[in-house]
């Protein structure tokens, strides 16, 4: 089981780790952020645009968080780079103040939701869903590192334990 302090330190990270991935990208052009780079979603941009659509879909299962559009695996929902991330700094915030608002409570019993992939409803602990959010967030983010690492980028180290304490 996990407690509201890990949901809020990777909140934390999250938060860290997209601020450093989003700075790298913004060195490469808009041709080399859509390179196909031999990764799951391909490019820089559509796992990057995955990423947020995934983590509005279980913000929205986890709050108030509208439901993005679209369907399964959001690689193209936001086209514009710009607004892309306008838009993951706007729901990292989100993230930050929801896990700031979470109680040993909000992270007890189960969480039923429809799920588009599996074409079922799915139930699963809620500090479980949770824990898979965050996992989620770093798997992608790791292929978004090393695409950004191959192209020349410099994105920041990604150990959990090298977060300045002063990150939001």
């Amino acid at each position: 089981m996990i407690d509201p302090a890990y949901v809020q330190t990777m909140a934390r990270y999250n938060h860290w780790q997209n601020a450093s991935l989003y700075a790298a990208s913004s060195t490469l052009t808009d041709v080399q952020r859509r390179e196909d780079r031999g990764a799951f979603f391909k490019s820089i941009h559509a796992t990057l645009s995955h990423l947020l659509w995934g983590d509005r879909m279980w913000m929205s299962r986890f709050s108030g968080v509208a439901r993005p559009k679209g369907v399964f695996p959001g690689t193209d929902a936001i086209e514009d780079w710009k607004r892309l991330a306008a838009e993951r700094v706007e729901l990292d915030a989100i993230i930050l103040a929801w896990a700031t608002s979470l109680a040993p409570a909000d992270l007890e019993g189960d969480l039923v939701w429809r799920s588009g992939l599996l074409d079922r409803e799915v139930q699963a602990p809620r500090w479980l869903a949770i824990t898979h959010f965050f996992n989620h967030q770093t798997h992608h983010r790791g292929q978004v590192h090393a695409m950004l690492t191959a192209a020349g980028a410099k994105p920041q180290e990604t150990d959990l334990i090298l977060m300045p304490p002063a990150a939001p």
